[in-house]
């Protein structure tokens, strides 16, 4: 099972891919099984679509395909899905070249970026309470002044 952010990562990583399997009017058959196990064992993540002729749906299709190839399922949008399974044979290339297959977060994250906004956002923050006090004073000194005037006028 894959996490919610492996998932976004192959989401993010299928964007690009071209979709290499097809499932037409006969929906999945033995056929597009036997296609995208072999697409899973030398690619691990495959787009496909789900063509209009076809009497089933994107999700359909693709929970079809997974239950019969051990894959996952990773999105479906619209009449295209994406399917995810790992392979030992792209670990295997990965590891020749020196590739992880996750890049790791690193746990302090020093993002000079991050702290220069926080810095202008902290700037903003005290910027526009120094403007909010100053108008309470000002309203509070109006206010002030125009019971004094009030009570001058009751007076006389």
């Amino acid at each position: 099972m894959l996490t919610s952010k492996q998932r976004a990562e192959f989401r993010a990583q299928a964007n690009s891919l071209e979709t290499t399997l097809m499932v037409g009017k006969d929906g999945v058959t033995e056929a597009v099984v036997a296609e995208a196990d072999k697409l899973l064992t030398a690619r691990e993540l495959v787009k496909g679509k789900v063509l209009e002729t076809a009497l089933m749906s994107a999700r359909e299709a693709s929970d079809a395909i997974c239950e019969a190839t051990g894959a996952d399922g990773i999105s479906c949008v619209g009449s295209r899905f994406v399917i995810w399974r790992f392979s030992e044979k792209c670990q295997a290339e990965r590891n020749q070249t020196g590739r992880a297959k996750h890049k790791e977060t690193p746990r302090s994250k020093a993002d000079p970026v991050g702290k220069g906004v926080r810095a202008r956002r902290q700037a903003a923050r005290q910027a526009r309470e120094q403007r909010n006090q100053y108008f309470r004073e000002q309203a509070i000194e109006k206010s002030i002044e125009q019971s004094r005037e009030r009570q001058q006028r009751k007076q006389k």
